[in-house]
């Protein structure tokens, strides 16, 4: 089997197997295991089903950078659930979920899957470092259209998109991104800061949607080209588009930098991490197998050692 590295944004997918899975799912003291045994799940499917080889759990080490915040003040505001001095802010995670954060890390490591994060940074911004010096073809796994910025056929880089459900997943490509967007993925970073996202809290430019943002990259190939042609008197752009493009000028001026994924952190290699996967053997793998009893994580454990094992 070739090679193939496969990158999680591991907070996208508990967030999913929680609210996918009953918390009915308990172990005997009555902490819910939802999250745990829907994560394994998707794992053990993912990376037999696309061929992974190795496989990094991409973590945020700070889910809403201040230096994001400090940009654009609305980023995420939606999101956070007690703000912290000199520490990243508490994000809205049910306390069920929040309880079993470190039973999803335990067991990762226990498996021997690589969790990466970088202080200051998101997830987002692990996977945009390791997807653009990868040596090897890369699936990105999300429910973030954000991560659509560094598809890259010439490179193989693909994103696998969860956001219908595991059933119904869509694997990303350049001609898929063009199709659903009208622009290329090197542009999509630059139509989500014209257009907006709610969901990031990213206000946009007032007037322009998602298909005027499309036809002015389109027509200009980028957002500081469109910039360019609004600030010169004799172009053909519109009055009313340079009008627009005016009053958003001071969130203009920083909102490449909040919606670009970063991709030059400074990260350890895919060797000195471990994210090559391998069997589960020895003492991690009776630990593992008495976890599944002790913490009621049923068949999941199971399915996980046996896609490890290549069976």
């Amino acid at each position: 089997m070739p090679d193939r590295l496969m990158l999680l944004d591991a907070a996208s997918l508990y967030f999913r197997a929680y609210f996918g899975v009953p918390d009915t799912i308990r172990r005997p003291d009555g902490t819910p295991v939802n999250a745990v045994r829907g994560l394994l799940d998707m794992i053990a499917r993912l990376s037999v089903d696309y061929g992974a080889t190795h496989l990094v759990a991409c973590w945020d080490d700070d889910w809403r950078p201040q230096w994001r915040v400090d940009l654009i003040p609305s980023y995420k505001t939606h999101r956070v659930a007690r703000t912290v001095t000199g520490a990243p802010d508490v994000e809205v995670v049910p306390d069920p979920l929040s309880a079993q954060i470190p039973m999803i890390r335990r067991v990762l490591d226990l498996a021997g899957i690589a969790i990466v994060g970088a202080p200051g940074y998101e997830a987002d911004d692990v996977i945009g470092t390791y997807a653009s010096h990868a040596e090897l073809p890369v699936d990105v796994v999300t429910g973030d259209r954000d991560l659509f910025q560094i598809v890259d056929d010439s490179r193989v880089v693909r994103v696998i998109y969860t956001a219908r459900g595991m059933k119904n997943l869509e694997v990303l490509t350049d001609v898929v991104v063009v199709k659903k967007y009208a622009v290329l993925p090197e542009q999509y970073a630059d139509y989500a800061a014209l257009r907006g996202d709610a969901s990031d809290g990213l206000p946009g430019v007032a007037g322009i949607g998602e298909k005027t943002a499309a036809s002015l990259l389109g027509e200009y190939g980028t957002l500081d080209n469109l910039l360019a042609v609004a600030a010169d008197a004799g172009s053909t752009l519109s009055a009313s588009v340079r009008a627009k493009l005016a009053a958003a000028a001071d969130y203009l001026a920083v909102a490449p930098t909040v919606v670009k994924v970063a991709r030059d952190l400074d990260l350890p290699s895919l060797d000195e991490i471990g994210a090559r996967l391998r069997p589960v053997t020895g003492d991690a793998r009776a630990e593992l197998e008495q976890l599944a009893t002790e913490w009621n994580l049923g068949g999941a454990v199971t399915r996980l050692l046996a896609a490890l094992d290549g069976e």
